[in-house]
């Protein structure tokens, strides 16, 4: 609908960028003057917010311009020599592809992407029968979903380095990935909720992770009018409780809301232990053209739980029993399996019944980030169409608490005077402010979504102290431990939504864009761009050191508990149960045992359960059968997986080794025959010498 030219992007020597404000104005006013498309409150909106961008455009600079500072010696500070590791690892969500990337920092190099919501054919995940569990949901089998949010374990505050938690937005899932092995170890669906997108952020101790809804949906009544959307609709947040041994979760606890849209949240620090802290806006509680319709209001809310006081609510029986079908599915690393279990009820809070439970924080406008400083004093919201960035104090919150500065009431819920509950505004920050991280040095940074930057600013004084352009539209950013007690301030990863001409063209879709600034210094310096996988939005980063000395490098073959694996050759068979025929198969370099099989008919289902007998870090093996209409498997040492082929022309098929594992892996291969069905022949195998 819009087109800006690149000649108002202009570069200048030594990786300067001006920002030409007056011809990007004229541009848009003149594109809207001529576009016979556009709604005319639209056009309105975007029309004020071109004067902003008049009005805001320059925040400490002449002439509206945002520099760029390159550092001189960036290719040496991004640079890991060959054989040496990075310096941390950098967990990034992978949006719609529904997967988490694994990156290296400061070099961003991808080592691995991890499946989760989405089946992978690379890999086998959602194909496999050992797999297949983890996508159940009360929806069926669920092949994908939009993961948005990561974030790491904790231990006072503090990333541990044991788990990462990542949300499903689409059909409300919450997934925990075991960091030992890299791999999805449980996901649990949400119920009662939609748009799962205030998660999966988690307490200082990750007592619990919570799940809040971005979308409303009716409760009580499941078929309803949508323009009975205030009466009959409600949000959920729900808290989930983490075992902290085990890692295993289980929805606790959830509490109803009103209809509002539920973005994102945050756990609050120290004194604020006790509290979580969630951004919400379509406080209008709109239900058609909320771009118009859901920014009516000067300010939205932040929502205080002190979910402490939901746990004594919770010990004193104020929840009721509400059905509610939802699934929670494992894997079982001993036994290299997946199981489900479907669940029938869940425990809910209503903030009538509980005092003091919930309130409000008015916040402009249309808040997106609820971020907490690492000290737990300061809640900053991120109001996407704010022109400023309200800072707010968590001992000024308890102080209008105590001393009843509301200003009415929501259903019940008190509201908190905003300026009772406000430590202060950062002036001037830009437009479009979204996300906030915090180094360990006081400062916060905050990404700035229409005017394309970062801006850093001072928490206890909130004086900008500097900008830095980000290339194009930035999301959100990530500084490691950015969002804990404890930060390490060295880099910041800015996740951009829209690339243009950074990476060479691929087409109509290109790759997502993130970019690596060094903050050690007073300013920001532009140190790297890397692509990244889906549309990344949310990330996490550590020392590799706290997680790598920990890696699974072999699942041991000994200890394997699937009920169909090898422990020897000697085991390997085949047998027939109907027209089940089950292949039973050791693999080591560089054969099958057996690598011939006949007598499998045309309307059999063959299942290949597959165990891989090495034992040698990084010797995973492959297996992929012709014609199969699901996927290759992709099978650890010491690991057993299995995969479902059915046959329809009889003939004789190869099958071999996907993933070159030695000199003769070429040879690694084996052949299949098929007979028409009812014909007589007998099921046989061998290797070498026939059985």
């Amino acid at each position: 609908m819009f087109q800006i030219n690149k000649t108002d992007l202009q570069f200048k020597e030594k990786s300067n960028m001006k920002f030409n404000v007056k011809n990007f104005s004229k541009q848009v006013m003149s594109q809207i003057a001529s576009s016979s498309i556009l709604p005319p409150i639209t056009a309105g909106l975007i029309l004020a917010i071109t004067f902003s961008v008049i009005l805001l455009a320059g925040c400490g600079k002449k002439e509206g311009t945002t520099t760029l500072n390159m550092s001189e010696d960036a290719a040496n500070k991004v640079y890991v020599p060959p054989g040496q590791y990075d310096e941390f690892y950098s967990f990034i969500s992978g949006g719609f592809s529904g997967q988490m990337a694994v990156y290296g920092l400061p070099s961003g190099r991808l080592f691995r992407v991890i499946p989760v919501f989405s089946v992978d054919p690379e890999k086998g995940w959602g194909y496999t029968e050992e797999t297949k569990p983890m996508l159940m949901t009360s929806h069926g089998f669920i092949p994908w979903d939009d993961s948005h949010h990561s974030e790491l374990s904790m231990t006072d505050g503090v990333p541990n380095g044991k788990w990462i938690f990542l949300n499903g937005n689409n059909t409300p899932r919450l997934a925990r990935i075991d960091l030992k092995t890299f791999r999805t170890a449980e996901i649990l669906e949400i119920p009662n909720s939609a748009g799962n997108h205030s998660s999966p952020f988690t307490t200082e101790n990750s007592e619990y992770v919570v799940c809040g809804t971005r979308f409303s949906i009716p409760m009580k009544e499941l078929d309803v009018p949508i323009d009975s959307y205030r009466e009959k609709f409600n949000g959920t947040v729900s808290f989930v409780k983490i075992n902290p041994e085990s890692g295993n979760m289980n929805v606790e606890f959830q509490i109803m809301t009103p209809p509002f849209d539920y973005d994102l949240s945050h756990a609050g620090k120290g004194p604020s232990h006790d509290w979580f802290f969630f951004s919400c806006y379509n406080t209008e509680e709109a239900f058609t053209l909320l771009e118009v319709n859901a920014s009516q209001k000067d300010k939205d809310f932040i929502m205080a739980v002190n979910w402490k006081k939901a746990e004594q609510y919770l010990k004193e029986g104020k929840a009721k029993d509400v059905a509610s079908e939802y699934y929670h599915n494992v894997y079982d690393e001993s036994k290299h399996s997946a199981s489900s279990e479907v669940l029938k009820t869940v425990k809910m809070l209503d903030p009538k019944d509980c005092p003091d439970m919930i309130y409000y924080i008015p916040c402009p406008k249309s808040p997106h980030g609820a971020d907490v400083d690492p000290s737990g004093e300061y809640i900053v919201g991120g109001g996407k169409l704010a022109t400023v960035i309200p800072v707010f104090s968590f001992s000024k919150m308890l102080k209008a608490i105590e001393t009843k500065q509301f200003d009415g009431d929501v259903a019940g819920i008190p509201v908190i005077k905003y300026e009772a509950a406000l430590h202060g505004e950062v002036q001037k920050p830009g437009l479009g402010p979204l996300h906030t991280e915090f180094d360990d040095k006081g400062f916060a940074y905050t990404s700035m979504f229409v005017s394309s930057e970062v801006v850093k600013w001072n928490i206890k004084t909130l004086e900008v102290v500097d900008r830095a352009a980000s290339f194009y539209s930035v999301g959100h950013i990530m500084i490691p431990g950015g969002d804990t007690k404890k930060p390490w301030g060295k880099y910041l990863v800015v996740m951009n939504k829209i690339t243009k001409d950074r990476f060479l063209p691929t087409g109509p879709e290109l790759t997502q864009s993130a970019q690596l600034y060094d903050i050690s210094g007073e300013k920001m310096k532009l140190l790297l761009d890397f692509p990244t996988i889906g549309e990344p939005h949310y990330a996490q980063a550590c020392p590799a050191d706290l997680i790598m000395k920990n890696s699974v490098k072999i699942f041991k073959l000994d200890e394997n508990k699937h009920p169909d694996a090898i422990k020897s050759v000697n085991d390997a068979r085949v047998e027939r149960r109907g027209n089940e025929v089950h292949v039973y198969i050791g693999m080591v370099r560089s054969h099958f045992t057996p690598d011939n099989i006949e007598g499998v008919k045309v309307g059999d289902k063959v299942f290949f359960h597959v165990t891989n007998m090495e034992q040698d870090w990084d010797i995973p093996h492959g297996f992929a059968v012709k014609g199969n209409n699901t996927a290759e498997m992709l099978i650890m040492p010491g690991e057993t997986q299995t995969i479902t082929w059915e046959p329809k022309v009889a003939t004789v098929y190869p099958f071999y080794c996907t993933d070159f594992c030695s000199a003769l892996h070429q040879e690694m291969q084996g052949y299949i025959r098929v007979q028409p069905a009812g014909s007589s022949g007998e099921i046989k195998f061998s290797l070498g010498v026939k059985k």
